[in-house]
C-alpha cells in the first residue's frame, strides 16, 4: 500500500502542474474566444467563414490530436515548441473556439431593442458593447462557462500524452511504483476538491449577478 505521506508531495507537485496548464488555458482563451466570437459574427465573410472553419476544426478534432499535432508538428516550421508551451498553446487555441460559441450565443441572447436604445441614449458602439451589452452577457454565459472550465481541469490530464509530468501522469507513474491502483483514487480526490471547488465559485457568481430575486 502506498505511503500517503510520502505520495501527497509527489502528486502535490503535479498538481501544480495542472494548475498551471488550467491557469494558463483560461488566462488565453477567454479573451481569444471573446475575438474569435466577434470575427464569426462579423458581416464580413472573409473574417467570418475563415473563423466559422476554425471553430469547426477545434471542435471537430480530439484535443489529444491536436496536442500532439501542435507539439510534433511546430517542428517543421521552426518554432520547436517544449511540451509545456505546447499543451499551453494546444488547450487555449482548443478551448477559444467552445468559449468562442458561448460569448457568440450569450451575445446574440440581448434583445436587439438594447442596442436602439444605447444609439438614442447617444453612446457609440463600442460604449454600447463594453457597458450595456457585455455585463449582461456575463449573466447568460455563467452556467455554460462552468461547464468548460470543469472540463479543464480534468482535460489536464492529456498533456501526458507528450510527457508532460502533470497530476494523472504522476499518479500513473507511482501506482506502477506501489503497483497499487491507490495513488490514483489519491489523485481523483485533487481533481474533485478542485472541481468542487469550482463549483462553488461559479454558484456563488451566478447567485451574484442574478438580477431577479
Amino acid at each position: 500500500m502506498a505511503d500517503l505521506t510520502s505520495l501527497l508531495p509527489i502528486l502535490g507537485e503535479g498538481f501544480l502542474t495542472t494548475l498551471a496548464i488550467f491557469g494558463l488555458t483560461l488566462l488565453f482563451s477567454i479573451p481569444l474566444g471573446l475575438i474569435i466570437a466577434l470575427g464569426k459574427m462579423s458581416k464580413f465573410k472573409f473574417i467570418s467563414l475563415p473563423v466559422s472553419f476554425y471553430i469547426s476544426v477545434m471542435r471537430g478534432t480530439p484535443l489529444l490530436l491536436q496536442i500532439v499535432a501542435i507539439y510534433f508538428g511546430s517542428a517543421y516550421l521552426g518554432w520547436n515548441f517544449d511540451r509545456f508551451p505546447a499543451v499551453v498553446v494546444a488547450f487555449s487555441i482548443n478551448y477559444a473556439a467552445y468559449f468562442a460559441e458561448i460569448f457568440r450565443g450569450g451575445i446574440q441572447a440581448i434583445p436587439r431593442g438594447q442596442y436602439e436604445a444605447a444609439a438614442m441614449l447617444g453612446l457609440t458602439k463600442r460604449q454600447t458593447f463594453y457597458r450595456i451589452i457585455l455585463p449582461q452577457v456575463a449573466k447568460h454565459i455563467v452556467p455554460a462557462s462552468a461547464n468548460e472550465v470543469i472540463t479543464l481541469i480534468k482535460d489536464t490530464s492529456l498533456a501526458q500524452v507528450i510527457a508532460v509530468t502533470e497530476l494523472f501522469s504522476l499518479a500513473k507513474k507511482q501506482q506502477a511504483a506501489y503497483a497499487s491502483i491507490y495513488p490514483l483514487f489519491v489523485a481523483g480526490i485533487f481533481y474533485y476538491v478542485a472541481n468542487l471547488l469550482l463549483s462553488c465559485l461559479f454558484a456563488y457568481v451566478e447567485k451574484k449577478l442574478n438580477y431577479y430575486k
